[in-house]
């Protein structure tokens, strides 16, 4: 039932999964419906929304499983949805106001973060990774952040001018 209610993926969308995340939704209960967005094909264009809207969410274990899942469809995703989920993801690295360090995050939301990295390094402008190195020193999860971290600095970045490979050539022509 579920992969024919996303034949209509916009009602899919909007009348289940985000009513379903704004509620009490369990992370087996996700994980079971995750499972199904991971098989079927969805629009780019609904499933951007989908990620942005998740993005304006609170967190929950559920809502990160979902966007996880979405990312790994690797989507040719609009900027507008790459710097949502930027701000999404660098906000965890700021306290809120009355408390001394931020809460730390499950290893869902570094898994989550890691899926954006490896497909998204490239869609990152320098200002947006220095704010992810910050980000980095505060979450902080022993066995993703390395994963993170060589991901989101290695690669150009947007906006970085092109660079053709050298031509059968060596280092040493170009310096002599």
């Amino acid at each position: 039932a579920l992969k024919r209610a996303l034949y209509k993926p916009s009602a899919f969308f909007k009348g289940f999964l985000l009513p379903l995340c704004e509620d009490d939704c369990t992370v087996r209960q996700a994980h079971i419906l995750s499972s199904v967005l991971q098989k079927v094909s969805i629009p780019m264009l609904h499933s951007a929304v989908a990620i942005l809207k998740l993005a304006e969410m609170e967190y929950s274990g559920a809502s990160a499983l979902f966007m996880r899942v979405l990312l790994l469809k690797k989507y040719a995703l609009p900027y507008r949805v790459v710097d949502a989920l930027v701000d999404y993801f660098t906000a965890f690295g700021v306290a809120p106001r009355g408390e001394e360090a931020p809460e730390m995050m499950p290893l869902l939301w570094h898994q989550c973060l890691l899926a954006f990295a490896q497909h998204y390094k490239a869609e990152l402008t320098n200002e947006q990774k220095e704010r992810f190195k910050m980000l980095l020193r505060v979450q902080e999860h022993g066995l993703v952040t390395p994963d993170i971290r060589r991901e989101l600095f290695s690669g150009r970045s947007r906006g970085d001018p092109y660079l053709p490979p050298l031509a059968g050539g060596s280092a040493d022509m170009v310096l002599g």
